[in-house]
């Protein structure tokens, strides 16, 4: 029982000599003095190997991969400074959370940021650069202010800023990090986990008190996501049909009356935007089903079926690959209810130039 209630808190750092990952481990000792709280270590993956990365300390330390970041109760971010911002890997890897911002997947999470600088020039303006990034994700950001300052020795340069630890790993006087360096990350490890464990005592605490009758609405609240406004038929049709029990709904990608991201997949609209496209078109439906279930989706007993329609060139193979878009999105927001059949097919056109269209079939109580 103890495993399912543990605040779990990602430590994800990149490195080339270690300070960083030397770093990181002092975050991962100050998260864990919190009673409840676990820290997991893992790295950037990089542009570039480093031809010794095998005889580093750190060499054994996993790999994470971009969906991790939705993984965690809260995140601790490392980098070394390069040029007043955060590294090259760092950037990379970062850049690929385009999907998660858009589905607002860390909105509220706390997260903190640990840095190395040779010199030590630029590094608070990094941290705040990196800031950007977070706050963009709606992130809830642990600065440190000046927990500490006064224990560290200021007989030597010390990386302490009121923003976060950072080493000064060019500097002489001491090894680098230095202990009080390193005092600083425990510190601001201890603090990220009592925001984290705040927070997911709050979110426990609502989740216990929502209405029997409003479990989807606030699984929609939770995941971040508001419906829009249920298209309305551009033709001699109805946006769905009930038959019996069963609700018979087709979509597009429409989105405030114009396509989202109009076009042939690969050649006008990327695969990342046809998957946004893709998640797009589920709300639609949703949103009319929301209608057909009498304005609440608790109505809806299961997900029966999706058929996807992707506008692709001749050859194109990866279409499964962008249905998973609504098939996850569905699972996420009804569970099991949201298990389902699903086709997915290539079409040379699709109504308004959109790049996706998907028929769906839902069961009533």
């Amino acid at each position: 029982m103890k495993e399912q209630t543990d605040t779990r808190i990602l430590v994800l750092f990149n490195t080339e000599q270690g300070g960083t990952y030397k770093l990181a481990q002092a975050i991962a000792t100050g998260i864990e003095k919190l009673e409840g709280t676990k820290a997991i270590l893992k790295q950037v993956p990089r542009i570039k190997g480093l031809e010794n990365e095998s005889k580093m300390p750190f060499a054994n330390i996993p790999y994470a991969h971009i969906s991790d970041l939705t993984a965690y109760d809260g995140i601790a971010f490392g980098s070394a400074v390069h040029f007043g911002n955060m590294s090259a890997d760092m950037r990379y890897f970062l850049d690929q959370s385009v999907a998660i911002w858009t589905a607002r997947k860390l909105e509220g999470i706390p997260a903190t940021v640990f840095m190395s600088a040779g010199s030590g020039a630029g590094r608070e303006a990094a941290i705040l650069s990196f800031w950007n990034t977070l706050a963009i994700h709606g992130m809830t950001l642990v600065p440190t202010g000046i927990m500490g300052s006064g224990e560290i020795d200021k007989s030597i340069p010390q990386g302490n800023t009121s923003f976060g630890t950072t080493s000064l790993a060019g500097a002489p006087g001491s090894p680098r990090p230095s202990s009080g360096e390193l005092q600083l990350a425990t510190l601001q490890g201890y603090a990220l986990a009592k925001a984290a464990k705040g927070q997911q005592l709050l979110k426990n605490s609502m989740n216990t008190k929502l209405p029997e009758s409003d479990h989807i609405e606030a699984q929609l609240r939770k995941l971040g996501i508001t419906l829009p406004d249920a298209p309305k038929p551009v033709g001699n049709y109805k946006p769905y049909k009930v038959s019996g029990k069963l609700v018979f709904i087709n979509q597009i990608a429409l989105k405030q009356g114009k396509i989202e991201y109009a076009g042939k997949i690969e050649e006008e609209v990327t695969e990342e935007q046809a998957k946004m496209a893709t998640r797009q078109t589920l709300l639609n439906i949703l949103a009319v089903l929301k209608e057909a279930a009498g304005g609440n989706l608790d109505h809806v007993k299961q997900a029966v079926q999706l058929t996807g329609y992707f506008y692709t060139p001749a050859g194109y193979a990866k279409h499964a690959m962008l249905m998973n878009e609504a098939s996850d999105l569905l699972g996420s927001i009804f569970k099991e209810k949201g298990l389902h059949t699903r086709a997915t097919i290539g079409a040379s056109s699709l109504p308004m130039n959109s790049p996706v269209e998907i028929q769906a079939v839902f069961e009533l109580e």
